[in-house]
This record gives structure tokens, C-alpha cells and sequence, in this order.
């Protein structure tokens, strides 16, 4: 079996080419997200941890996606208490309207009882 390996730091280079955007607006984005802040190397270089590549794909998410505007991003950042999983997973939900949940959410319920009923038979 082979295992995927994860790297621990990404280059700019590699960010900006998974992400899709170009290292200036992954370094602009910098400068206007405080979350946003890869360390450097001896070298001087960016690294990047998949955290931070988490923040960039919901920042992007947040301006390109959902229209956003920079202050409107860094406000629904500051929202979910600056972690990227849980804002990534809401972004993800087509449905997230409350009414739309609800309904959801209760479908979701009635299947379970039915599947239960059908293992009792």
C-alpha cells in the first residue's frame, strides 16, 4: 500500500500554483489577512504550512468565490475564531441557509429512523 506523503513546507511557488494565484497576490494577501503569516527561512523565503495554505484556499474561497470584500473577508475570519477547517467546512455547505438546514437536518433525521427500521425487519 502506498502512503501519500505530506511536506511539511510549501514554497510560494508551490502555493501560489496549487491555489492558482499568483505569488504578488499571495504576498499582498499578507499584508492584509494578520492570519495569514508564513514563516521565512535562512534564506529569506517563504514557508508554508498547510495551515496556512488552509487560510489562503478560504481567503481565496472569501473574495473570488463569495464576493467578498477584503473587509468583509477579514471580518468573517475574525467570525470563526480564526480556524480555517471549521469556515471551509461552512463555506462547503450549499445549503446553509437556516430554513434550508432545517429541512436538511430533518431529512436527514427521518432517513436514519427509516434505515433503522428496515434493519429491524
Amino acid at each position: 500500500m502506498k502512503r501519500k506523503v505530506q511536506k511539511l513546507y510549501y514554497s510560494i511557488g508551490e502555493v501560489s500554483n496549487l491555489i492558482g494565484v499568483k505569488p504578488h497576490v499571495l504576498r499582498y494577501w499578507e499584508t492584509q489577512f494578520l492570519v495569514l503569516n508564513p514563516k521565512k527561512n535562512r534564506a529569506g523565503n517563504r514557508i508554508y504550512k498547510v495551515r496556512d495554505i488552509k487560510f489562503i484556499i478560504t481567503i481565496k474561497d472569501l473574495l473570488y468565490d463569495k464576493g467578498y470584500t477584503i473587509e468583509g473577508a477579514r471580518k468573517k475570519l475574525r467570525e470563526s475564531k480564526n480556524n480555517p477547517d471549521v469556515l471551509i467546512e461552512q463555506l462547503s455547505i450549499p445549503f446553509a441557509e437556516p430554513d434550508r438546514r432545517a429541512i436538511i437536518q430533518s431529512l436527514k433525521k427521518d432517513l436514519y429512523e427509516l434505515g433503522k427500521l428496515v434493519e429491524s425487519l
